[in-house]
């Protein structure tokens, strides 16, 4: 049902009579911010909505530097080997 051009003139004639001409630019900001706003949080909970209904990406593990090479028995140790009787 489409508004009828009569129906806005009146309502700003009202407006006008009811707050003044002072006031419409004020008004006028005040509706604007108030529509913002409403936008802003409009599109929070949607998003908020969207992002809770995907699935969660998997969580890739951390890198990690690889752990150094732990010592073997087959290697001899240093001091032992001056005391070997074999290097006499």
């Amino acid at each position: 049902m489409p508004i009828h051009p009569f129906w806005i003139i009146a309502i700003v004639v009202v407006v006008l009579i009811v707050f003044g001409p002072g006031r419409l630019p004020e008004l006028g900001g005040a509706i604007g911010k108030a529509m913002r706003e409403f936008r802003k949080a409009t599109s929070e909970l949607t998003s908020e909505v969207t992002h809770s209904t995907q699935p969660a990406p998997p969580a890739q593990p951390a890198a990690t530097p690889p752990a150094p090479p732990a010592p073997t028995e087959s290697t001899p140790s240093q001091g032992s080997e001056s005391a070997s009787p074999s290097n006499r």
